[in-house]
């Protein structure tokens, strides 16, 4: 049992400092492609990689977690469930190909657009089955293999990428640089598999296997479909009702929010065991879990959003250049969105713990199809303000749609995330009013250790966080 729970721990620090150092780089060699390629061309690249990303799931079908639980159970069953995956997905991926190639000429995009597309889809065609063996390896609880591919890749990427601003080849070349990364990738995760595990990528087609494999995996599939479309069809949309520009200055505060969302990830991944042992053996303490998850990530959520929205603009100016400064409003909207998005984790996280994801993705399918309906009334109007608020709206949908349901597992304490939140909105509020008064006299970098300070000061004074807080979010992301 200590070894089991040894690896587990190796495990979670493999995979959490990999996507950390991913996370980094991703957004540093993005801010990279913004500024020197400019806003279509930024635009170009986004809707290349957000359109083909919209059909990556009908690929994989949700059957990769399938395949991690199932292998997981029974590893002597790993050749047989990763032979009947590849017989399936060959074929899938090869129609869903030409669909994206198809799909793509019968929008009329311009030529380089196209281009762009088909090379995007290659990468998909590379990375669906990329997903399906890091699974494998998941099952078989190793996840260092898959860390290492996700620092490779995204070195490869970035200096293959980073050449190519350098000498300014052009977009081709550009998504031709995230292929070299992709196809290390997955010539890398075939030699592992071969490797540490013996395991032949040879296809064999069982329709028995697979019928149950699919049954398993329904669930998955569809949330995995409501997420694609919730995180990539405004872009998509974004670029056939308005153009490139629009994308380009909308793609800014999009990669922003992605990148922040790593937080609640990490700190839910690490308490989501507990919830769901909790929710068996001690109903008290999975009340006291989901409430301070919920008091935590509102204590993170809150300064950073209204941090950003202060400084929204000279950081835009400084690390994009003017030429991005229509991007400063979108950004500050889904700054706002920000909030409901951190404390959507531990109401989500809390569904799937105690077997009510069901629920949860009936939940998605909802704030997707308001998310949808929005775009598709805002986005010729309002453009990339548009598609803000449709996604600030489907959030805000998503968060209370969750709650309803909270009540029925948990009698939590509604006036403790009151009365927290109240001490957190003040201290962020005298936060604020000291970045306004500073920021014309001081570079806004400066600001941001100064805003902290002062947000944790008042927050101390006003007793919202103490030194068991600190210690208890410590052990819970640090420790895992």
């Amino acid at each position: 049992m200590r070894q089991n729970r040894d690896s587990v721990a190796r495990n979670t620090t493999y995979y959490t400092s990999a996507l950390i150092l991913q996370k980094i780089l991703a957004f540093i060699y993005f801010s990279l492609i913004a500024r020197f390629v400019g806003v279509e061309d930024t635009g170009k690249y986004t809707f290349a990689l957000s359109f083909t990303t919209l059909f990556a799931i009908f690929i994989d079908l949700g059957l990769s977690p399938v395949l991690t639980r199932e292998i997981a159970k029974v590893k002597e069953k790993t050749q047989k469930y990763l032979s009947n995956i590849l017989a399936l997905k060959i074929p899938l991926a090869l129609v869903v190909y030409l669909l994206v190639v198809g799909m793509i000429n019968i929008l009329g995009y311009p030529p380089i657009t196209r281009q762009l597309v088909y090379i995007s889809g290659i990468i998909m065609f590379l990375d669906s089955f990329v997903l399906s063996f890091w699974a494998v390896m998941r099952g078989h609880q190793q996840l260092k293999f898959e860390s290492m591919g996700v620092v490779g890749l995204q070195f490869i990427t970035v200096i293959l990428g980073g050449l190519v601003l350098f000498l300014g080849l052009g977009l081709k070349f550009l998504i031709a640089a995230l292929l070299c990364g992709s196809l290390f990738s997955f010539v890398f995760s075939i030699i592992v598999l071969k490797k540490k595990l013996k395991l032949s990528i040879m296809p064999r087609y069982e329709p028995s296997v697979l019928k149950v494999l699919f049954r398993i995996g329904v669930p998955f599939a569809l949330m995995g479909i409501f997420s694609r479309v919730y995180t990539t069809l405004d872009t998509v949309l974004l670029s056939t009702l308005a153009g490139d520009a629009y994308v380009g200055w909308y793609s800014i505060p999009v990669k922003i929010t992605l990148a922040l969302q790593f937080l609640p990830m990490a700190f839910m991944a690490a308490l989501f065991p507990a919830m769901s042992e909790y929710f068996v053996s001690n109903k008290e303490k999975l009340r006291a879990t989901f409430e301070k998850a919920m008091h935590y990530l509102m204590t993170i959520s809150v300064p950073i959003s209204v941090g950003i929205i202060m400084l929204a603009r000279p950081a835009i100016l400084t690390i994009y250049t003017d030429s991005y400064l229509n991007s400063v409003l979108p950004l500050r909207i889904l700054m706002i969105g920000l909030f409901f998005l951190f404390i959507n984790f531990p109401v989500g996280y809390l569904l799937n713990a105690c077997n009510k994801q069901v629920t949860n993705t009936i939940n998605m399918g909802i704030a997707v199809l308001v998310n949808v309906v929005l775009n598709i009334i805002l986005i010729p109007q309002y453009t990339y303000v548009g598609a803000a608020v449709a996604s600030l709206a489907s959030t805000v949908v998503l968060f209370l749609l969750g709650m309803h349901f909270v009540p029925k597992i948990v009698d939590y304490s509604r006036w403790y995330l009151v009365k927290g939140f109240s001490k957190i909105l003040v201290a962020s509020l005298v936060m604020a009013g000291v970045i306004y008064y500073l920021l014309p006299q001081m570079y806004f970098l400066w600001l941001v250790p100064i805003g902290a300070i002062v947000y944790f000061l008042v927050l101390w004074i006003l007793r919202g966080i103490n030194k068991q807080d600190v210690v208890d979010v410590w052990n819970s992301v640090i420790r895992g």
